[in-house]
């Protein structure tokens, strides 16, 4: 396999407790049409470990495979990024595939377009399950909050299952901080105010795998409604009303249902008429009854989830006489 440009690539993925998504990432690394120069694999502090896996891919990639206390995905990534040598690092998850010219596509974009931070979109692998596909579609559809964070904007937020970060800004900002989730947005805010530009290569994707169970998947998205108001507390000026778009939604739905038992209709008129949007857009893209029953299901897990967890960390942090540390220490890992 070829390799595209002079400068070097160092894939970071931090694993905890998952050998098995480990293993099928590393399958679509072996498979790409450019070379990947570096894959570092930082162990978390897992009770699995991935230590097969890596024997079973040592002689088809240049794997360096690392081993750590548990201190979070953020911390692992400085890890893997401090022991890595390429001059970019590719911060990947654990559960993401790749399609066969993501590297290919990264040397490309780069050559075109030069920038010290980036990322891609993420999106369902066909062989994916339905619920995978509904989960995918409630996280990245115009018709929901998905991937509302600055788009082709220079103010572009990557999110850091698919995100490519220079040694230069690396070192610069210090890398990623201890909240989790939230970590990927902090950085991308951080390094905006160093002065440092970022862009959305919307043709390097990956498949994104998420959640796969109801509970797992609110238990995420209400972690990220959480950790939102800590970041405009931190950041005041990132403030954008798209974040409370969900809150809204959840307090809408509430005050819409409380309105039928009076007599007035409108309100649940309305939120029915999205509800069937969001049947008729998923439908248009999967064709599919069954994924876009189970996309409604995901976006109203997504909403009121992402809502509630926005609205019980926003009137939290009311509290000024304590940092955020204290008032949420589940959002926040420890070394």
């Amino acid at each position: 396999m070829p390799q595209m440009n002079s400068f070097k690539l160092s894939v970071v993925v931090p694993v905890y407790n998952r050998p098995e998504e480990l293993t099928a990432l590393l399958s679509t690394l072996v498979d790409q049409t450019c070379a990947v120069d570096e894959v570092v694999v930082v162990e978390d502090g897992s009770v699995r470990d991935s230590s097969e896996v890596i024997t079973q891919f040592a002689g088809q990639l240049p794997l360096v495979y690392l081993t750590k206390p548990n201190t979070g995905p953020g911390d692992s990534r400085n890890f893997g990024m401090r022991h890595a040598t390429g001059d970019y690092f590719i911060i990947l998850d654990s559960d993401c595939e790749l399609p066969t010219g993501y590297i290919e596509s990264i040397h490309q974009s780069l050559a075109l377009h030069p920038v010290d931070f980036f990322g891609g979109p993420d999106a369902a692998a066909d062989e994916f399950s339905n619920m995978q596909k509904a989960i995918s579609f409630s996280m990245t559809s115009f018709v929901t909050t998905g991937g509302v964070r600055g788009g082709r904007s220079k103010k572009f937020e990557p999110r850091s299952f698919n995100m490519g970060l220079s040694k230069k800004a690396f070192q610069a900002s210090g890398g990623y901080g201890l909240i989790h989730p939230g970590e990927d947005p902090d950085l991308s805010i951080r390094l905006h105010q160093m002065g440092f530009v970022s862009t959305l290569f919307e043709q390097v994707f990956v498949y994104h795998k998420r959640r796969i169970t109801w509970s797992s998947f609110y238990k995420q998205v209400y972690k990220f409604g959480s950790a939102r108001p800590i970041l405009m507390r931190w950041y005041p000026h990132t403030f954008r009303v798209t974040y409370a778009l969900p809150s809204i939604f959840l307090i809408g739905s509430m005050i819409s249902l409380v309105a039928v038992l009076f007599g007035w209709f409108l309100p649940v008129g309305l939120l029915g008429l999205y509800f069937l949007a969001i049947l008729l857009v998923s439908g248009v893209h999967y064709k599919n009854m069954g994924i876009s029953v189970l996309s409604l299901m995901a976006v109203i897990v997504q909403l009121y989830g992402y809502g509630w967890g926005f609205v019980r960390s926003y009137f939290k942090l009311l509290n000024k006489r304590k940092t955020a540390e204290e008032l949420l220490p589940e959002l926040f890992f420890r070394k």
